[in-house]
């Protein structure tokens, strides 16, 4: 996470944001720990087994990637902000590709080996979902994490659009434009625009986006105005949908708890742009935000491959707690063995790419 620039009154110090690592870390153990107490033979006969002891609590776990989406509004916007499209893209493609090149690699020879006929793929499937955009083409992903990528992709595109039109600083008015049009569109469909403006989620990258603003520039009247009624949307959409959750997945949803968790999201991020979480903003959690990403990628489709493979054999307690530091010991490595050493190798074929292509591009005038 680069540094941001704050403006001349700020008197405020730059630098890394340290809960932000954490909050990332606990997005994907909310996620993971969904699919694996809960989800995962809950429906579709994903997996053998569940984790009866942890699921009445984490079957709420999906809320994780609400989250995930809050901490990436308020990140991509810091990210963009006073730079380039350039560099913004490089940034983007260099975080991404690197760990899901590999968890998508080691996902689709673990299917084809032990997945049989539940999780297998072809290599063309393979190939299609090396680009990420497998959605976009039609193709199944070989693992159903990678929807949420998607949605990544088109919130960089309206980012990258307001780089390249240079009004990256005025991203607040942007934003609150974002934010009416996506309540608009709550009550009055429209089907392309909702798929642009990314509706179901858009509320959650506002607030995030909002509250990184908090962060950077103060909180405002505004600012406090445009969380919450993020905030309130973000709690009617993920309480919209639990009727039909519970129905699919056998199980009771409680709205109150829902709301409270999402409320629960927004204070903690927003305490963290207000400066507000004593002793924990001073503390380093830079491993568990370097693991949250290729854990996030790797642990769904092998964790069930395990599960069936394992259970009636051994302990339930050693297959679920052994899978999951089998899957964060997969993410340290896919960190420190692919994306450290090609990122650095990425960047320097992208920027040279880059170079050549603009060499080769006339010059307008």
């Amino acid at each position: 996470m680069s540094d941001t620039p704050h403006s001349p009154t700020d008197k405020r110090p730059p630098g890394r944001v340290n809960e932000i690592d954490l909050l990332r870390f606990v997005a994907s153990m909310l996620v993971l720990l969904f699919h694996y107490a809960f989800r995962g033979m809950a429906a579709d006969n994903m997996a053998a087994m569940n984790y009866p002891w942890l699921a009445p609590v984490f079957k709420y776990g999906f809320l994780g990637v609400q989250l995930f989406f809050l901490i990436s509004g308020f990140v991509i916007l810091m990210s963009a902000a006073g730079g380039s499209v350039r560099g913004f893209i490089v940034s983007r493609v260099i975080r991404l590709y690197p760990a899901f090149w590999a968890a998508c690699t080691i996902t689709y020879l673990v299917c084809i080996a032990w997945g049989g006929p539940t999780y297998a793929a072809s290599f063309k499937q393979y190939l299609i979902n090396m680009t990420m955009i497998s959605d976009y083409l039609h193709t199944p992903a070989i693992d159903g994490v990678y929807w949420s990528l998607s949605l990544e992709i088109r919130f960089y595109v309206l980012i990258t659009i307001l780089l390249m039109i240079r009004q990256i600083h005025r991203a607040e008015f942007f934003l609150i434009a974002w934010l009416v049009a996506t309540i608009a569109l709550e009550w009055h469909p429209i089907g392309k625009l909702r798929f642009l403006l990314i509706s179901d989620y858009a509320t959650f990258f506002i607030g995030g986006a909002t509250i990184y603003l908090v962060w950077s520039k103060g909180l405002s009247i505004q600012r406090a105005l445009m969380i919450l009624c993020s905030l309130i949307l973000g709690i009617i959409q993920s309480i919209k949908g639990l009727a039909e959750f519970g129905h699919y997945y056998h199980t009771e949803m409680d709205p109150v708890i829902t709301g409270l968790l999402v409320t629960s999201f927004y204070a903690i991020l927003l305490l963290v742009a207000l400066r507000k979480t004593g002793a924990l903003a001073g503390m380093r959690w830079i491993t568990a935000g370097a693991l949250t990403y290729p854990l996030y990628l790797l642990h769904q489709n092998i964790g069930y491959i395990i599960f069936n493979h394992a259970h009636g054999h051994l302990n339930i307690h050693l297959i679920f707690w052994g899978t999951i530091a089998l899957m964060l010991a997969g993410a340290w490595l896919i960190h420190n063995l692919i994306e450290q050493k090609a990122a650095p190798v990425l960047k320097r074929v992208l920027n040279r790419t880059l170079d050549t292509f603009s060499q080769l591009t006339p010059s307008k005038g």
